[in-house]
């Protein structure tokens, strides 16, 4: 069995539906219900920030994914648990930040910390660092159904977008079998771009000619906040920007590399999810 944390973001829904079709059996730690888990998933019910319920749920689990944002403080005692319940590997979504610093410290600092917690545990690992995730855009989408405008900070900050079924393809190999114990991949999108140029593309694929209106990050923020928005995200998103500006994020071919075939672009990812941004 192969345990997924974080089962409701858009990596960890995209790796479950890549082991059903395997016909691998899936659990997924969710707080709620379980409702809107893929059929097939058994839902375990719980809070891992205070693991020590899992204990039982981790009998017969093979491999788990790992999301810190899921995990957040339990991860430690979790991975604890699981190595004392037999589970044998380990796959952390982690962040190019930890290589390619970018933003305020303190959030590369937190996947650094896990990245030791997961490397130094016991468990044949493998640890995947992300670049920014194209399904981000998907912020814009409320703006662009109402109108032909984005407004945000930072037009010409340039991030290489990286499709989360590239991410989730890589997730399963390393999930299944022994190829990637002990590396570290850093997985981008093939093609540098700001954030003019992922409008541009989001019109295209909606066939509608979008454009990107500059806003000072304050006001940014402060629009954030008053959507009831925690201040992490704002922080994260802004200050992760700012350096973007500046300096490019990452661009690997390591994608390409691992699955054979090219890296899917934001204009592919653009596609995909068009309707989401029609009215």
């Amino acid at each position: 069995m192969i345990l997924i944390t974080g089962a409701t973001g858009v990596v960890g829904r995209q790796v479950m539906e890549l082991l059903l079709r395997e016909r691998a059996t899936v659990a997924a730690v969710t707080r709620g219900s379980g409702q809107g888990l893929p059929d097939g998933v058994r839902a375990v019910r719980g809070d891992l920030f205070q693991p020590r319920w899992i204990e039982a749920d981790l009998a017969g689990v093979e491999a788990m994914q790992i999301s810190p944002r899921a995990t957040g403080p339990g991860l430690d005692e979790l991975l604890k648990l699981a190595v004392a319940q037999g589970v044998r590997r380990v796959v952390l979504l982690s962040a190019t930040t930890v290589e390619h610093p970018a933003g305020e410290a303190r959030f590369a600092d937190g996947f650094r910390h896990a990245e030791d917690l997961v490397t130094g545990c016991g468990l044949d690992w493998t640890v995947l660092r992300l670049a920014d995730f194209a399904a981000n855009a998907l912020a814009w989408a409320p703006q662009i159904r109402a109108g032909d405008v984005v407004r945000g900070a930072y037009g010409r900050a340039v991030t290489s977008p990286v499709h989360e079924r590239d991410i989730a393809e890589v997730a399963v190999t390393a999930l299944s079998a022994d190829a990637h114990t002990g590396t570290i991949h850093t997985l981008t999108g093939p093609q540098p771009l700001d954030q003019i140029e992922k409008v541009r593309l989001i019109g295209a694929a909606v066939d509608r000619p979008l454009s990107f209106h500059e806003l000072p990050p304050e006001h940014v923020r402060r629009a954030m906040l008053a959507q009831g928005l925690p201040e992490e995200v704002p922080a994260r998103l802004l200050g992760s920007l700012a350096d973007y500006a500046e300096r490019p994020g990452p661009t690997t071919t390591t994608v390409s590399e691992l699955l054979g075939r090219p890296a899917l672009t934001f204009a592919d990812w653009a596609g995909d999810n068009a309707s989401a941004f029609r009215s």
